[in-house]
């Protein structure tokens, strides 16, 4: 039987990608829990229940989480998703909900009492799993698998040093990166391959309902400033890897690595230090190297496909 999954995101765009590739390929989500990051949690709590009500998909419960990083001040990414998070697609109203209940409550009550250990996705900044790790921190023992996408072996993409989601909140990735679970980390290493060139945008087009319209009019908008800052033939792609690993790792190639994160330095904050010719032999992390790009926008297109 495959593990029920929780997707913790921030939606933005790549995370509504990603949550479209999950509900197309029928993955098993037992909730949705969002956080501030790319938009503040203001707009990520209801731009996920208008991509589950865009999918069809409103029967997945989703909680609100965390407002804030830890310990610093919310940085955010309107620049690249928009004012709203979802720059470049209309979304139906989600329907009224009587869920109140926080994120990090959610996360320690699933996990605890699932008959079965879960996975998470992981997609924005790691606030919410780390506060759930503080306060109980037997709910790592609980977690089959985490893959998140953060970090960066070379350049990043918020600084010099740090990526976006580990640099809003690197007291968090800390906190999880150091707990002993099982995890994947996809870096801008492996994301920067996964591009939505101009040829994949069309096949996203072409596929002609209103999820794939939505998906490809996010697409456009959101691949423009990475596409020309990194002179790429297109947006790199980066939250649906984590889905499309956990639905097929096998398009990806990892090694087992040590990996600590930088909290304190004026030029390195939120640098994932990663000992890439380590042994890495006491590791629980495993970094992504390479990804199969051709394989998953096809598995995405194929998801996208299924909608009606």
């Amino acid at each position: 039987m495959i593990s029920p999954i929780i997707v913790d995101c921030d939606p933005g765009v790549d995370d509504a990608i990603a949550l479209l590739l999950a509900f197309g390929l029928d993955m098993p989500i037992a909730g949705i829990t969002t956080v501030a990051g790319n938009v503040p949690l203001s707009l990520t709590y209801p731009n996920a229940r208008k991509i589950c009500a865009l999918a069809s998909r409103s029967e997945v419960p989703v909680f609100a989480g965390c407002p804030r990083p830890l310990l610093r001040p919310l940085a955010t990414a309107e620049e690249v998703h928009g004012a709203t998070g979802l720059q470049g697609a209309d979304f139906p109203d989600p329907p009224p909900t009587d869920i109140s209940q926080h994120s990090v409550d959610f996360l320690i009550q699933q996990l605890l009492n699932a008959s079965e250990p879960l996975r998470i996705a992981a997609l924005g900044p790691l606030t919410n799993l780390a506060v759930a790790l503080i306060q109980c921190p037997q709910i790592a023992d609980h977690i089959e698998q985490l893959v998140i996408m953060g970090g960066a072996r070379g350049q990043g993409n918020i600084t010099p040093s740090a990526e976006f989601n580990i640099y809003v909140d690197p007291h968090a990735a800390h906190v999880v990166l150091s707990a002993d679970i099982p995890t994947t980390l996809i870096t801008l290493d492996v994301t920067h391959q996964v591009l939505t060139t101009p040829e994949r945008l069309n096949r996203i087009r072409a596929i002609g309902n209103d999820v794939s319209a939505a998906a490809a009019g996010m697409l456009d908008f959101y691949g423009q400033q990475d596409s020309a800052l990194y002179d790429l033939p297109g947006g790199p792609l980066h939250d649906p890897c984590v889905l499309a690993y956990l639905h097929n790792p096998d398009l990806f190639t990892t090694r087992k690595v040590d990996v600590a994160v930088e909290t304190m330095g004026d030029r390195t904050l939120g640098r994932t230090v990663i000992d890439w010719y380590g042994k890495g032999q006491n590791s629980t992390i495993q970094v992504a190297e390479s990804v199969d790009a051709d394989g998953l926008y096809q598995l995405l297109i194929d998801s996208l496909s299924r909608f009606s």
